[in-house]
């Protein structure tokens, strides 16, 4: 009997799994696929046997963790209990009371609320408005959020985030450590708000995790190609030891208010070459390069993990100064002025709470100029009018991003319509060369060599105090 009952839970969540990769009807006719029906894994499906096959052969193990949470979801260890009995409102497998395995109740709502299915001309729309948050509450929204805490079996909080994400139809990018959780997901208003909810209601972040410890912006699924969960080392990839540098060693939160005042008070004093403070950006170049504080530091790093070494390198810098740092979301000023604060150097060391989103949500038009880079489809929300970066080929106001178009390269270029329609669409002349040789080949070989913009510019610049450091008006 309880072979036949795991055999149905199984069969239930492989339906339940390919229901889930079901492309919407009224988005089969985009791009010229009108007989797609499934989409994972970035491959489209157009019969029922093929996505059959692709799930059972790169699936099994999503399809039987369901499977198993499905039927501890439905039955506590041990059997059914007495006729009558309350149900468990959520198990803990192999003993592990920290993480509830719970998921929503969605019986009440409609696949179309859960899913955002929308017409197709909307789509179009959400393409050209998301940017300034012009789109309705039918395209959704995406919601960004971490929560630093100590994880014993990060496995299962993988799993569970995973059947989460799947049964609310939710993409985006989530990682999963011993130090706790970071993630990044786009759904239908109704399905993020239900992910919220249940995030607050898990055991694990109980009294960690709060209602506005979640940013949003307009956007949805389609923000991202895929859902990718999994376990790693950090929750945000600094490339040292949690246990060496501890999110428990963080700089001083400063909320949206008080680092305005003292942005505020650092430009005054900048600007009669009296400041004994530095306003740091802890993102990488492409991030500040499209928006940033008035005033700030922006080191020229392609990766947070070089991080650590750019303040290894710069520590003269930072000796007895007042160090005021930001990033997207708050994340990364967790470790990174944890980080600062080790070297022993800084006066005081300074962060903003909940990052530039939550920032820009009371301030639109504070010191804040730009546009906020984010790691999705959309590249970039806005908040004001700014546009402080330019073309890279005529030097035309833009700031709207495109990938390289060499297939070997992964950069990003800012390369405005009148320069697209040039054919100018690589980030450096090197990969606008090897573009042209690609596309002329037979074969379609694709070259895998390192791109001429990222090899010129050092991996970690090493800073030279100067006027240039608190020009104001840059």
């Amino acid at each position: 009997a309880g072979r036949k009952q795991r055999a149905a839970a199984r069969r239930k969540a492989f339906s339940l799994f390919v229901k889930a990769k079901e492309v919407p009807a009224a988005s089969r006719c985009s791009g010229g696929a009108e007989g797609v029906r499934w989409r994972c894994c970035r491959q489209a499906f157009e019969e029922l046997p093929g996505i059959h096959r692709h799930v059972a052969l790169h699936h099994s193990g999503d399809v039987g963790r369901q499977a198993g949470l499905a039927a501890g979801l439905a039955e506590p260890r041990g059997g059914p209990g007495p006729a009558g009995s309350a149900a468990r409102p959520s198990g803990h497998p192999c003993g592990h009371t920290e993480i509830s395995w719970a998921l929503p109740d969605t019986s009440h709502v409609s696949q179309q609320d859960l899913t955002s299915i929308i017409l197709f001309f909307l789509n179009i729309l959400f393409l050209f408005a998301y940017l300034c948050h012009a789109v309705g509450s039918q395209v959704g929204e995406v919601l960004l959020y971490y929560c630093y805490c100590e994880v014993k079996d990060p496995e299962k909080l993988c799993a569970w985030q995973k059947a989460l994400c799947q049964h609310l139809h939710l993409t985006g990018k989530v990682r999963v450590a011993s130090e706790g959780i970071n993630g990044t997901v786009g759904g239908s208003k109704v399905a993020t708000s239900l992910y919220i909810k249940v995030m607050l209601s898990q055991p694990l972040f109980k009294n960690i995790l709060c209602q506005e410890d979640f940013k949003s912006s307009a956007g949805g699924a389609r923000c991202f190609p895929d859902l990718r969960v999994g376990v790693f080392k950090e929750i945000v990839p600094m490339g040292i030891d949690p246990k060496i540098v501890s999110y428990k060693e963080t700089g001083i939160h400063l909320s949206p208010q008080e680092f305005h005042r003292e942005v505020e008070q650092y430009l005054s004093q900048a600007s009669q070459g009296q400041s004994d403070t530095i306003l740091l950006d802890c993102r990488n170049f492409y991030e500040s390069k499209i928006g940033h504080f008035q005033g700030c530091l922006a080191p020229d790093i392609r990766k947070f993990s070089y991080f650590p070494i750019y303040v290894d390198e710069n520590l003269e810098l930072f000796k007895d100064k007042r160090v005021l740092m930001y990033c997207t979301g708050g994340i990364r000023c967790e470790r990174g002025s944890a980080y600062l604060r080790s070297k022993a150097v800084c006066r005081e060391v300074y962060q903003l709470k909940g990052g530039i989103h939550k920032y820009l949500e009371e301030f639109p038009d504070g010191f804040y100029r730009g546009k906020l880079f984010v790691f999705d489809d959309r590249y970039a929300i806005c908040s004001n009018e700014d546009i402080i970066s330019a073309c890279r080929y005529c030097g035309v106001l833009w700031d709207q991003y495109k990938l390289c178009s060499s297939q070997h390269c992964r950069q990003l270029v800012l390369t405005c319509p009148s320069c697209c329609n040039k054919g100018l669409t690589a980030c450096c002349p090197v990969c606008q060369e090897k573009e042209l040789k690609v596309t002329s080949r037979a074969s379609g070989q694709t070259l895998k060599e390192e791109c001429e913009c990222t090899r010129r510019r050092p991996r970690v610049p090493i800073e030279h105090v100067s006027p240039r450091m608190l020009d104001i008006g840059k």
